[in-house]
């Protein structure tokens, strides 16, 4: 009788592991953005910081720019939970926010957003796509390497 043991499970880099919790925070604080930004009308954007000019063409946006918007925001969200839990479905989560938050970057060029908001605005989310597909490509390397389940 032979006793068969189970392999032994491939190490998660702790490296590896805080760039997962980081992006978590960051996608939570996108959830957040998305949350103030979606839910208030024109005067509660002032309130918050925007210009009237701003407020305006915010609450003028297509729907499907609400839509992106969350998505990319839950869907980091859901897809750094998942690869810190050392999920392979983390992969296609995270692929999915990046999509999204490329469509956003998209819409905010061609609808305005940019010119209207000024560089700090396309700073800020050409950050987030960078950080989505660096979030990604952690991703897709902790799969190759063994580490998702």
């Amino acid at each position: 009788m032979t006793a068969t043991t189970a392999p032994l499970p491939v190490p998660y880099p702790l490296p590896a592991r805080i760039f997962a919790v980081a992006g978590l925070l960051w996608s939570l604080f996108g959830a957040f953005q998305f949350a103030v930004q979606t839910f208030n009308d024109e005067a509660g954007l002032v309130a918050n910081g925007m210009t009237p000019e701003q407020a305006a063409l915010y609450v003028g946006l297509p729907v499907w720019m609400a839509v992106v918007f969350a998505i990319g925001t839950l869907g980091g969200t859901l897809g750094c939970a998942l690869l810190i839990a050392r999920r392979r479905a983390s992969v296609t989560v995270l692929a999915v926010s990046l999509v999204a938050y490329v469509l956003l970057w998209t819409g905010d060029a061609l609808l305005g957003v940019f010119a209207v908001f000024g560089t700090p605005q396309v700073v800020v989310l050409s950050s987030v796509v960078l950080i989505a597909a660096g979030l990604l490509w952690l991703a897709r390397l902790l799969d190759q390497r063994g580490v998702l389940g």
